[in-house]
């Protein structure tokens, strides 16, 4: 793993990640000029102009046990024949830039069409029907590992923080008392239909394994399931796509209130950590926290 010392202090901006993704670039001896920067989340994702290669920089040092996991998770996957995200090989992975964790995958050519919510309920299945292999150490799914470093560092108001951490103590309280039925086995840890693409031969590709764990696959079928029961993101006969895929449906699930909670919770301190990028995404984030704060409002949220 190479390494560089130097560290920025200025944050997670889009300006920030492009220098790190430029010396990351010139580091392994790939081009990281004209790179386009796709997607600012919890990780950076760049386009290479010139090579088949996309690039995810992580937001701190702290995430860089993260990245080792996930390139360990893709060469087992790799090696089970899961249709799933690839590494680039020849590369020794992570690197760390100026503190950030980088790794480089393989980009996917894409096809004429999305993945539609039964493929995201069939790989899921076959994902949770895997043995995970002795000397692969994943992680327990952790609803609360992310969430207070998010809400130490997001420039929202005070009154906005003190709830939220209010609401945190409360949800870990709620998620004590949760009691599963099932056992526990590979999960992916973000399962929404975003996590797939289909490729230019038509084939469903699993990516994004940062939250890859090990615990029980309530924690997968969760983020569907908020999404159509509380968000309404998906029409009736989609979420009934997933579930007949699947084989379940986690509404019926005593736990799922606490799961829509934990949920909820994430995807506006997800959120917020990029406000301060544009108007469009500070909207959505007051939209969000506005309704976390009543739990029997409506969720007229955005999808991201």
């Amino acid at each position: 793993m190479a390494v560089d010392a130097a560290r920025s202090d200025e944050g997670f901006s889009s300006s920030v990640v492009a220098r790190v993704l430029v010396a990351a670039c010139r580091a392994v001896g790939l081009n990281g000029r004209d790179a386009e920067l796709i997607r600012l989340g919890e990780n950076a994702l760049f386009r290479l102009a010139d090579v088949p290669v996309i690039v995810r920089v992580a937001r701190g040092r702290e995430w860089l046990p993260t990245a080792q996991k996930e390139v360990a998770v893709a060469r087992w996957l790799e090696g089970e024949g899961v249709s799933a995200a690839r590494i680039v090989e020849d590369l020794e992975q992570p690197l760390l830039i100026q503190g950030h964790p980088v790794t480089f995958w393989h980009r996917v050519v894409e096809g004429n069409r999305k993945p539609a919510y039964g493929e995201l309920g069939a790989a899921l299945r076959g994902l949770h029907s895997l043995t995970v292999p002795a000397g692969l150490e994943l992680p327990r799914f952790d609803p609360f590992g992310k969430q207070e470093l998010r809400i130490d560092r997001a420039s929202i108001p005070e009154d906005d923080r003190t709830f939220l951490r209010k609401r945190w103590r409360e949800l870990q309280d709620r998620y004590a008392e949760l009691r599963f039925d099932t056992p526990k086995g590979p999960v992916h840890g973000d399962a929404h239909v975003q996590n797939l693409m289909v490729d230019d031969r038509g084939q469903v590709v699993l990516i994004d394994f940062e939250a890859f764990c090990y615990d029980h696959p309530e924690w997968d079928l969760m983020v569907t399931a908020v999404e159509h029961h509380s968000l309404g993101w998906q029409s009736d006969e989609q979420y009934a796509d997933f579930v007949s895929a699947y084989g379940r449906d986690l509404y019926d699930w005593p736990g799922y209130e606490t799961l829509r909670g934990l949920q909820e919770f994430g995807m506006t301190t997800w959120l917020m950590q990029n406000i301060t990028e544009d108007e469009r995404t500070a909207a959505e984030y007051r939209r969000r926290i506005a309704a976390l704060r009543d739990d029997a409002a409506p969720r007229d949220w955005r999808p991201w």
